[in-house]
């Protein structure tokens, strides 16, 4: 990524491999060590927001975190989506729906035998073992990897726990079940709760399974509300024009909304949409500003009157020569109010 030449007010990063708030806290803190840097990341909509009180470069911010262990890279003006595309969303999705659905189908038995003391039999701890084994390694992979990971940047979040838990538990079991001989000595609810207990060895492989399943069920809804945030700012993107047609050599070409250049000259017809702010320099219409106001009432224009992007040509033909186009239009700049609300955090947090 090349350096900024110019300086930034405030610059925005998407940001991925965050599993949990303390990830977010992590980045914090290390976009925070930078001299000039005052950052907010959030967890829900993966982005960090940086207001920059002197020159940094845009490759400087996107190292920092990189050696937090995470992915970043900086987002665009329009750029609306939150965690990546939305193939690779459910892509995500229904790889994290399959890892949950076969753990938690594994898991069932499991409990059973452990803790349900009419359903055991001799040697059953054998069988929850299989049962429980691509639970706490398939299953609990995704915990496993990110500790791994957040070890290697000296760090810890959610998932060092998750991870330790499981293999401790299972670790245990294994032991009590291989060289403990735990299946000998049957291992039920109630020789737990009978008064010579302490010499029994008993497996936990039920605690491993269901931490992974309800830990996986969590990530599971959790990623689901985190897409659902950026609803809002979808549906108010999607009010905007994706194409415009402008005046070239004195013929009418149609080019996308974002190539629109300040003094183009547009032509919008009736039902169509401007695609950027402007003046009217031929004709007279009247337009649907209820996008912008809330009033249902159309408004009238003619010439040397101005119009707003986003708002719709309801009667005639117009021509409007931008004055504001991309990033500067009123359109824009709402949009960018609603990302900035989604993206910062109170100062209580």
């Amino acid at each position: 990524m090349s350096t900024v030449e110019q300086p930034l007010d405030s610059v925005e990063l998407n940001v991925s491999g965050m599993t949990c708030g303390a990830c977010a806290a992590s980045i914090q803190n290390r976009l925070n060590e930078i001299d000039g840097v005052e950052a907010s990341v959030n967890y829900a909509t993966e982005t960090a927001t940086i207001t920059l009180h002197r020159f940094v470069p845009a490759e400087e911010l996107v190292r920092a975190v990189e050696d937090a262990g995470y992915g970043a890279s900086v987002r665009d003006e329009g750029e609306v989506t939150i965690g990546g595309t939305e193939e690779a969303f459910e892509e995500s999705l229904s790889a994290l729906r399959n890892r949950l659905v076969v753990s938690a189908v594994l898991t069932v038995p499991v409990v059973i035998f452990s803790m349900v003391e009419s359903w055991q039999f001799r040697n059953w701890q054998w069988w929850a073992l299989v049962f429980s084994a691509p639970v706490v390694t398939w299953g609990a992979w995704p915990f496993h990897r990110s500790a791994v990971l957040n070890l290697r940047h000296r760090t810890t979040t959610m998932d060092t726990l998750i991870s330790l838990g499981v293999i401790a538990a299972t670790a245990w079991s294994v032991w009590a079940l291989v060289w403990g001989d735990a299946a000998s000595m049957w291992g039920s609810m109630g020789s737990m709760l009978s008064m010579d207990h302490n010499d029994a060895y008993h497996v936990y492989f039920e605690v491993a399974s269901t931490v992974t399943v309800f830990i996986l069920t969590g990530r599971y809804l959790e990623a689901r509300a985190k897409r659902s945030a950026g609803n809002a700012l979808r549906a108010l993107l999607a009010l905007g024009a994706h194409s415009a047609v402008v005046l070239r050599d004195g013929r009418e070409v149609e080019i996308p909304a974002k190539e629109v250049a300040v003094g183009d000259v547009m032509v919008i017809r009736p039902g169509e949409k401007f695609a950027a702010d402007g003046e009217v320099v031929e004709g007279s219409s009247s337009i649907d500003v209820s996008m912008l106001t809330g009033e249902s009432v159309p408004i009238d224009v003619t010439e040397g009157d101005s119009v707003t992007g986003a708002t719709i040509n309801l009667t005639g033909r117009v021509m409007v020569r931008a004055t504001r186009v991309g990033s500067d239009t009123t359109f824009a700049q709402m949009a960018k109010l609603v990302r900035e609300a989604q993206a910062t955090k109170a100062p209580v947090q």
